[in-house]
């Protein structure tokens, strides 16, 4: 096929996606009851009468849905990692949300990794009762107004290949939020270098 005739088709953002479950229950106390996503969608699979089709809110709009049949059980043994397979699904919380994670999942007897460093952000697995793996992933960022934090991770990136670092760290973090900020707002100041205003140097 020609390149001139070949486009792209853009992609604008996760629509939704949708979880093999068991039985319908399961998948309200785990997505609602643990991670308190609002039950907000109910019914049944358009293309498989047999099966429910639930729908919970993450948190920020978009869409975990479940199918759901009263037939299956929880099988609570590790989901394929396989080529082609989903390792894990992440999800964003807060850092005040994220360093009560370990102790409220003590709490309910749910084993888990510990938080993880990840440079960036923090992170903690788990897995629910069907055996795939959560991860409750935390920034250690807020972007500048105006940025997305893909685009403070372009630049950490940048900045961390260019210094020949391993990986993306806070450093990495603060120089590129910086950088994003002196591109992206405007200053009456000719000269936006860094100053000693307290004269010691």
């Amino acid at each position: 096929m020609a390149a001139d005739t070949m486009r792209k088709i853009q992609t604008q953002g996760v629509h939704h996606i949708t979880l093999m479950g068991a039985d319908r229950q399961t998948s309200i106390d785990f997505w609602e009851g643990v991670l308190g996503m609002p039950f907000i969608f109910d019914q049944p699979n358009l293309d498989d009468p047999s099966q429910g089709h639930l729908y919970f809110d993450p948190g920020d709009g978009r869409l975990i849905t479940i199918f759901t049949n009263e037939e299956r059980k929880p099988d609570a043994s590790r989901t394929s990692s396989e080529t082609g397979a989903v390792h894990h699904i992440a999800f964003n919380v807060s850092q005040a949300s994220f360093w009560q994670v370990a102790k409220r999942l003590d709490a309910r007897g749910i084993r888990h990794s510990g938080p993880k460093d990840r440079g960036f952000m923090d992170s903690i697995y788990f897995q629910d009762p069907l055996g795939l793996t959560i991860e409750l992933a935390s920034y250690r960022f807020e972007p500048p107004e105006g940025c997305r934090h893909a685009d403070v991770m372009i630049e950490a990136h940048r900045i961390r290949v260019e210094r020949g670092d391993y990986n993306i760290d806070r450093e990495h973090l603060a120089d590129a939020i910086e950088l994003l900020v002196s591109r992206s707002q405007q200053s009456l100041s000719t000269d936006r270098n860094p100053k000693d205003p307290y004269g010691r140097g």
